[in-house]
């Protein structure tokens, strides 16, 4: 079962295959008999019924025409649309909905803000383990719907600090990283967002130790958000903020200004 989906998506999951299950022996139909039509392996087919995996549409629709049971199968797919955002990111996004500042550092990745569909497609259709595509294509129309915070109002101060690492891993291919540096030089010309790029020369020590994000709300209560690779965290505690605060502060310390970091980033579209 996927680590990344939430307690109540994952009883859907077990709920429905249940019921998948009971039509069908009610039917008289066999697993195996069911899997072939679907064009899934037997083992596939009972990991969907013990509510280890998702049940797909197209399993749905084939199962409830062979058990005869009139749509009531197929009725279940609004329960079971795969969830925007990882569960380790929930908390931050809703709140990045309604922040009145965000100021992100990134070490080895464009912002997700700031992400071209091709990039983001990328990223997310190369997760580990593997995403279906219903997932995929739900998980990318999110990203770029979040994109809608930076110019919707009432406008919020974005600021971002990017590692030269960041710009220079090849997501995709040469092309989609060409059309991504070019939408950040689009999106840096927006007068609520500061881009900044951290060059290998002058990075400090602590920008080595991972990606973070300080969100204030409209009610001035500042949060701080790190992820790592299958854990995100979402601290309040005071303490812990004013530390990843520091951290972000001598971070973009030495960063280059906004348009010595235009000119960075200008420059490395042009090599590509």
């Amino acid at each position: 079962m996927a680590t990344g989906d939430s307690q109540q998506a994952q009883q859907n999951w077990r709920y429905c295959g249940a019921q998948i299950k009971l039509w069908r022996e009610e039917a008289q139909v066999t697993r195996q008999a069911l899997a072939e039509e679907a064009g899934y392996d037997y083992e596939y087919v009972k990991s969907m019924e013990c509510g280890r995996r998702r049940p797909t549409l197209r399993f749905l629709q084939v199962a409830d025409q062979l058990c005869h049971a009139r749509g009531k199968l197929v009725a279940a797919h609004e329960f079971l649309k795969p969830e925007p955002f990882p569960q380790r990111t929930q908390q931050y996004v809703a709140l990045e909905a309604e922040a009145i500042t965000v100021q992100w550092y990134e070490p080895l990745l464009i912002p997700g803000l700031l992400q071209v569909e091709e990039y983001a497609r990328q990223l997310i259709g190369s997760d580990c383990p593997a995403l279906d595509e219903e997932t995929v294509e739900e998980r990318v129309t999110a990203r770029l719907k979040r994109q809608e915070r930076l110019v919707n109002k009432p406008l919020a101060q974005f600021t971002f600090v990017m590692h030269e690492a960041a710009l220079k891993a090849v997501i995709g291919d040469r092309a989609v990283m060409r059309k991504q540096l070019e939408h950040l030089l689009e999106v840096g010309g927006l007068r609520n967002l500061t881009l900044q790029v951290l060059p290998f020369a002058l990075a400090p020590t602590v920008a080595l130790s991972g990606a973070l994000i300080l969100v204030e709300t409209a009610e001035h209560d500042v949060y701080a958000h790190v992820e790592g690779q299958e854990t995100g965290a979402l601290y309040a505690d005071g303490a812990k903020i004013s530390a990843l605060a520091q951290r972000y502060g001598m971070i973009r310390s030495q960063a280059l200004g906004v348009d010595e970091s235009a000119r960075f980033i200008e420059k490395l579209a042009e090599e590509l």
